[in-house]
This record gives C-alpha cells, sequence and structure tokens, in this order.
C-alpha cells in the first residue's frame, strides 16, 4: 500500500449499482481499486435492482404476499453475494439486520408512506452493499473500513431531494473521514445523508453520483472516478447511434450541458462540486476497465465546433398565446410570477409577438414527464390561452464557440429538413444548439445528426 500524505493526495472511486451487481462484479471493483493505490475512498451504490425494489416497498404494498415477494427478492440479491464469501459472518449479521428493518419499515409504509419513512428505507440498499464490499476487499488483503456517510454528509430536511449543508460536511470530513483515509481504504455510500436531527435523507434518485462529487469536495481529493458500465463518455448513446465513438477528454462546461440535457453517463448536478475545487473527473467502465475512459477537466486540448449529442425524452411543452402581449410591458413578468407562486421551474423558453412557448424543467425523479398544475393552469388562463405539449423529446447538439461560428446551421438544419421541429433554443450558450421534436422521430434524428456530423 502506498503512504497517504495529505488531504487532496488521493482519489475518490464511485461504483453504480452495475457495477456492485454481484459477487464478480463487486470482485471487479476491488481489483480496479487495488490497482490504484492513490484511491482511499469508495462510494458505492446499491446492488442493481435493490433501489427500485425500496421504491416500491416504500410507495406502500397492500398486498402481503407481494410484499414478502419483494422482501425475499432483496435477501436473495445480497445472499447470492454472502454465499460466495470466505468469511461471511460479521455481513451476515449486518445484511440480516437491515433487512430486519426493511421488513418492519415497509409493512408501515403499507399503512402510511411518508417522504421520511422513503428515505429511511431506500438508504438501506447502500448500507448492505457497503458491508459486502469491505468484507470482499477485507478476504483480498486490503485494510478497508466501512463508513457511515451519514455522519459526515449533512443537508436539509428536504426528504427525497435533500440539499446538502456544505460547510458543515466539510468540516465533518476534516474531523472524521480524512483521519480515516490516512490508515485504510474507507468504503462508504452514495446516495444518503442525514439532517441535523440524525434522520436519514437521500439526495434524490442518481444522487450517488453527486454524493461523490461532494466527498471528494469536502476531502481536497486529487480526483474523482466514475465507474459505470460503459467505458466513457460516447458522442452520443450507442444504443442509438452504433457507430457512436468514445471521447477521451471533454472540458466541464461541455460535460455539464451533456448531463443537463439528457446524458444518463452522469447525474446533471455531480459536475458542480468538482467544478468548484477543479478537481478532474474520470468516466470509466468497470466491467472493461482496460478500454479506458473520458476525462473531465476544466481545460482540454481539443475543443472542437461538435462535440456530442444528447437526447432527453419525456418533456413538456407549454405554449401561452394572447393579442394583449403585442407591445406589452409586463406580460411575461407575470406569467414568470405565477410560476415562481407555484415553485414551477422552467427550462427552455421561445418568444413570439403575441405567444411564449417554455419547457418545463424536468424535477420528477421517477422520469416521468413533468405536468402543468391545473392550478397554475387556471391563473395562466386568466391571462391568455394555454396549450400543454406531450411526448416530446429534446435534442441537443453539445459543441464549443457555437455562438461565433458560421455557416454549421445550414448543415444541421438541412439534414433535419424531413423533421417538424417544435421549438429551437440557440444563443444563451456558446456550447448548444437544442431542439423539440416528438418522440416517436427523436432517435431518427439523433441518428441522422450523428452520420452527418461526427461520422463523415
Amino acid at each position: 500500500m502506498s503512504t497517504f500524505n495529505v488531504a487532496g493526495s488521493f482519489n475518490v472511486a464511485k461504483f453504480g449499482g452495475t457495477s456492485v451487481a454481484n459477487f464478480e462484479a463487486m470482485s471487479r471493483c476491488a481489483a480496479i481499486i487495488e490497482n490504484n493505490p492513490n484511491t482511499k475512498l469508495v462510494v458505492s451504490s446499491a446492488c442493481s435492482g435493490v433501489t427500485n425494489l425500496l421504491v416500491e416497498l416504500a410507495n406502500g404494498v397492500q398486498d402481503t404476499n407481494r410484499r414478502k415477494t419483494v422482501l425475499s427478492e432483496l435477501a436473495q440479491i445480497h445472499h447470492s453475494i454472502l454465499d460466495q464469501l470466505a468469511d461471511p459472518v460479521e455481513a451476515e449479521k449486518q445484511v440480516h439486520s437491515i433487512l430486519d428493518n426493511v421488513a418492519s419499515a415497509a409493512e408501515a409504509a403499507s399503512f402510511q408512506s411518508s417522504k421520511k419513512l422513503t428515505d429511511h428505507l431506500v438508504a438501506c440498499g447502500e448500507l448492505m452493499s457497503t458491508f459486502l464490499l469491505t468484507q470482499i476487499m477485507r478476504e483480498r488483503g486490503i485494510e478497508a473500513v466501512r463508513f457511515d456517510i451519514r455522519d459526515v454528509l449533512r443537508t436539509d430536511n428536504n426528504h427525497g431531494k435533500a440539499e446538502p449543508q456544505l460547510e458543515e460536511i466539510a468540516s465533518l470530513a476534516k474531523e472524521k473521514l480524512i483521519p480515516l483515509c490516512q490508515s485504510h481504504v474507507v468504503i462508504t455510500q452514495g446516495f444518503i445523508g442525514s439532517d441535523l436531527e440524525g434522520n436519514t435523507t437521500t439526495l434524490g434518485r442518481g444522487g450517488s453520483d453527486y454524493s461523490a462529487a461532494l466527498i471528494a469536495e469536502s476531502v481536497q481529493a486529487s480526483g474523482l472516478e466514475i465507474w459505470t458500465d460503459v467505458p466513457g463518455i460516447y458522442t452520443t448513446d450507442p444504443r442509438i447511434a452504433p457507430n457512436a465513438s468514445p471521447i477521451p477528454e471533454i472540458s466541464f462546461s461541455e460535460a455539464s450541458e451533456m448531463a443537463n440535457f439528457g446524458a444518463k453517463i452522469l447525474h446533471p448536478s455531480t459536475l458542480v462540486p468538482a467544478l468548484r475545487h477543479d478537481i478532474p473527473v474520470f468516466v470509466g467502465s468497470s466491467k472493461e476497465p482496460e478500454k479506458g475512459g473520458t476525462w473531465i477537466r476544466h481545460q482540454v486540448e481539443s475543443s472542437p465546433l461538435f462535440r456530442a449529442l444528447a437526447l432527453r425524452c419525456n418533456q413538456t411543452m407549454v405554449t401561452l398565446r394572447s393579442a394583449n402581449m403585442f407591445h406589452a410591458y409586463g406580460f411575461l413578468a407575470k406569467v414568470f410570477e405565477i410560476l415562481a407562486k407555484h415553485k414551477i421551474s422552467v427550462d427552455l423558453i421561445t418568444t413570439s409577438e403575441i405567444s411564449v412557448s417554455l419547457t418545463l424543467d424536468q424535477t420528477d425523479t421517477a422520469g416521468g414527464a413533468p405536468e402543468l398544475p391545473q392550478a397554475v393552469r387556471e391563473e395562466l388562463e386568466q391571462l391568455c390561452t394555454v396549450e400543454v405539449e406531450h411526448n416530446l423529446c429534446l435534442v441537443a447538439l453539445i459543441g464549443n464557440n457555437m455562438s461565433e461560428s458560421k455557416g454549421y446551421a445550414k448543415q444541421v438544419f438541412s439534414t433535419l429538413e424531413d423533421f417538424n421541429l417544435r421549438m429551437i433554443c440557440y444563443g444563451a450558450s456558446p456550447h448548444n444548439l437544442c431542439f423539440l421534436l416528438h418522440e416517436s422521430v427523436s432517435r431518427s434524428a439523433i441518428q441522422k445528426l450523428h452520420k452527418e456530423l461526427f461520422e463523415s
């Protein structure tokens, strides 16, 4: 093992659900950790599929047989790993204790669910996986210790989408986490935290990447590794465009745009803490680490006009029309006053003399399309007509200096001449050109654009 010096001289490695899905997957993670002596802090997700089962229980399963089935599936996932440990006694004891806790909480949720109880339940996946990964590390001869991140990652009490308390996290990490990293490889949990009263909270679905970045920031890490099931960031989703190619290096600005516009490789919030402290982020595949991956840095050697294409579906577009908008002052101010009052966040917006179209920000962590609440619609209809469209997808072309470049728009829109574009947004950022179209043709649009812009 290498000698640990000071905070800032080691990596934080985060492993997603598919990377810790079973014993073989966890063993691959252990090998990755062993191969980099600078990795002193490991953040683990729940085993693949576990969080979905816990969410089902948290929503309240009335059918006793179904509840037993889900609990049995949870036990089976974790026992398949326990059965392959050389010395499973301690890990088995801890996992069984958590499973008993899950059973009790699931029964309570069947009577009355709540966001607080949901956080308590869904956090159990990470709590179990880290006991298992820690034991696998120890059996490989690594001085690993499991750490409960709830002792450091303080949040507010907004259950389901808690907001981190940065100053307290930094203080607690300096007190409790950094010293432990001096003598051990520390295994801890992503996604979860605790409020000031000690109640378990979560950062929302997909929050494991975000919490890993927060932890990396709090210990002033020299790098953050995100290990997932794909070897880095591609020019677009290879499942849509098979000729998509990996990107060796990408800037924080470009990667942030990709995450915000639907690239599932990273949670949109992940890069914020890394950007604040200029921590390089590596994205790679735990299944094929030899293939390398993508480095995300503040400064990169190459900044091409076109970098990647991102697709984000489940979009909701709201169009507001009123003749009173014509040469009128204050109309948009009134619209946004109503939206703000009801805490409706707007994503994209375009305007004309008598109408405005906007998309609602995607805040539904379950992945559904955002809805315009009836109360909001009724208030808006006092100002104008309201039209709501669903089944739309957002395509984002990510690049560099797009607002200063000439001629490429013709290439883009001639490729899309057979598509009905419902909205186009361009100019606010030099890094993207976005447009909405119907979900039924969105994949075809990605394929044609990728072939024209990245394959020719």
